[in-house]
């Protein structure tokens, strides 16, 4: 049983005249049997207050923030008693709260003792205005083809059956490749779907039907063919991840039709020919604003087999915490994870009185990247560096200027100075070890190093980039970001890997386009400019492919909103390649999914935000644009797997 709540913060946004950011009313509830005096209340949230000034106060004092850390104390003297409540004002906000998840995501208070005390907190409720719930996100659908396959096949030319097999299994001759081939998308099934009925049989089954395999090289890479007919299948694949595809395709097909026969069929007869779209069919998961244990990271990778989708983007290290197991520097796993309220790190995002942590040991991340490339899935790690690393000096203070002013820029989440500084030569020391680590870890040739959201101003107070800079004959802060990345896309180069990035790191110069990957993130416009500069492209725009952002303006609609409103048909009718001419369509590689994870504290928060649109963005990466329907989309993927 969870332990009884002691204390509540209930919190609202307001409009305010003459300010369009409005405030926060909180309102603090003691249901303990204790009176509280001389205390502080901690928060977090991504509607912070300004970074630049004080906070615009009613019956409360500031004390503290960073980032999205607040920490305020009532009035000298104040007094809470039991069942009694202190309600106070917070304005010079930085932008307008817009849905109920805008407010407190966490909170905690510090007791006079010293000791800390959990508050509970729930939805941001509006005070003033229609507090909408949002509407049905996805149409009851219909479908033309009575088939459950999501991503849709290149052709698909088939007759329905009646009925259907109980299961399929392997016709005599099958190699090992092919019966491990089997057994992989049997396991892939039975962990998606517990209580399903295996679609897949290593031996043959009574009222079954057997498949014919058989390899084919001039099919190419990822493409099958599969040809139906009463007493057998017939698959030909081109290489052993399309021969994954078409058993998992054969899997979605029989699982639609055993769960809702209303709809969906089986073949008896046709043939369907498929190969992938693009080469680049991405998912990315931040893990450093909230954990994921190692079975939920593979139980994403998971889902992304299912739907054909070959690229895991994971993003270890970020100003809240540093993931990785590096053995060179085991600081980075203890102090540069810990948030707490007595932690190295300050709470942020969901953490309040009781630590958090966690990190992948190395054992865990082999573990982690077999069980991928076993589904023909490419890990590709991300260090988000120069920026965003906070937690990263946190843990090796020898990286920080001394000479330069603790708290002389700030990111745009509300950092101080939280980007490695160009000009410190230790950071290249530090960084070559973490390669040298990672190098053996992660066998793509692809290593992400971020490179994105670094202040305008950043290190201009740091006498060391001042220096660095006249002797080079640096230009600002994006001059020394360049001279950063190419530096670190030379230390790669030397350890036989490639650099990956975000669209900044493009910005002063950029790097050598050659053989680096960028991914466009701002807005779609920036994949053309990136590509028009040389460089190969991954869209993945935060308006259509960012699976945090609201799916409804409703005010009850849970997300973030920096980005507009992403309604999961947007995400499956948008076309990332629309804008590119035909002499820059080669250097756009693909898409992907973008999930980020400030709001994600629950996995019921997971499932609203990423589905339907992460299927929606693995049918787009697959899927011709002629070959994609809304409606026929929306009748298949209530059939998906959740997280």
């Amino acid at each position: 049983m969870a332990p009884a709540v002691q204390f509540r913060l209930e919190n609202a946004w307001h409009p305010v005249e003459g300010d369009d950011c409005g405030a926060f009313v909180f309102t603090l509830v003691n249901l303990s049997d204790v009176a509280l005096s001389d205390f502080k209340l901690a928060y977090t949230s991504l509607t912070r207050v300004k970074d630049t000034e004080e906070p615009i106060l009613d019956n409360a004092v500031f004390l503290k923030r960073n980032a999205n850390f607040h920490q305020f104390a009532p009035p000298a003297g104040f007094v809470l008693q039991p069942g009694a409540s202190w309600t106070f004002r917070v304005g010079g906000l930085w932008r307008p709260a817009k849905h109920r998840t805008d407010g407190a995501k966490s909170a905690y208070i510090t007791l006079s003792t010293g000791q800390h005390a959990a508050v509970a907190v729930a939805d941001l409720m509006l005070g003033g205005g229609h507090s909408a719930p949002p509407p049905a996100l996805l149409p009851e659908g219909q479908v033309t083809q009575p088939f459950a396959m999501l991503p849709w096949p290149e052709t698909a030319e088939l007759v329905a059956g009646e009925g259907f097999p109980v299961a399929l299994y392997p016709a005599e001759g099958a190699t090992l490749v092919e019966l491990r081939a089997v057994e992989n998308v049997l396991r892939l099934f039975c962990r998606l779907f517990a209580v399903g009925h295996a679609p897949l049989s290593l031996a043959p089954v009574h009222q079954g039907r057997a498949i014919s395999l058989k390899a084919e090289e001039a099919l190419g890479a990822s493409a099958y063919r599969l040809d139906f007919a009463a007493d057998g299948i017939k698959l030909t694949y081109g290489d052993v991840a399309g021969l994954q595809y078409a058993l998992t395709l054969l899997s979605q097909m029989l699982h639609g039709a055993r769960t809702q026969p209303e709809t969906f069929h089986f073949p008896v007869s046709g043939t369907i020919t498929d190969k992938p779209r693009y080469d680049w069919r991405g998912c990315h998961l931040d893990v450093s604003r909230q954990f994921f244990p190692v079975a939920d990271v593979k139980r994403l990778i998971d889902i992304l087999a299912w739907f054909r989708m070959n690229t895991f983007h994971w993003h270890l290290s970020d100003d809240e915490a540093w993931r990785l197991e590096i053995k060179a520097f085991p600081q980075l796993t203890t102090l540069g994870v810990l948030r707490g309220p007595d932690e190295p790190l300050l709470p942020q995002l969901g953490n309040g009185a009781e630590p958090v942590g966690g990190f992948y040991a190395q054992d865990e991340v082999r573990d982690i990247v077999a069980h991928a490339a076993a589904l023909q899935v490419e890990v590709v790690p991300e260090i988000d560096v120069p920026g965003h690393s906070t937690a990263m000096l946190v843990a090796l203070p020898e990286l920080v200027d001394g000479q330069e002013a603790p708290d002389s820029y700030r990111s745009v989440q509300g950092y101080p100075n939280n980007a490695l500084n160009p000009a410190i030569e230790y950071t290249y020391e530090v960084l070559g070890k973490v390669f040298d680590e990672m190098v053996e870890l992660f066998p793509s040739k692809l290593i992400h190093i971020g490179g994105d959201e670094v202040a305008a101003n950043t290190w201009m107070a740091s006498p060391l980039a001042r220096k660095l800079m006249e002797q080079e004959g640096i230009d600002g802060t994006f001059g020394l970001q360049s001279y950063f990345m190419k530096r670190i896309q030379k230390m790669l180069a030397e350890r036989g890997r490639k650099l990956a990035g975000w669209d900044e790191v493009s910005h002063g110069g950029g790097v050598d386009p050659e053989g680096t990957l960028l991914m466009a993130w701002q807005k779609p416009e920036v994949g053309l400019e990136l590509a028009s500069q040389g460089y190969d492209v991954v869209m993945t725009p935060g308006q259509a492919y960012y699976l945090d952002m609201v799916q409804d303006e409703a005010f009850q609609e849970p997300g973030a909103s920096w980005a507009g409103t992403v309604p999961p048909k947007h995400t499956y009718t948008y076309e990332a390649v629309a804008e590119f001419p035909a002499e820059l369509a080669a250097r756009m590689r693909g898409v992907q999914a973008c999930i980020w994870c400030e709001h994600f504290l629950t996995r019921d928060y997971f499932n609203h935000l990423v589905f339907p649109r992460l299927p929606a963005i693995a049918e787009a990466a697959w899927t011709r644009k002629d070959n994609k329907d809304w409606l026929r989309f929306a009748a298949i993927v209530r059939l998906s797997p959740r997280y």
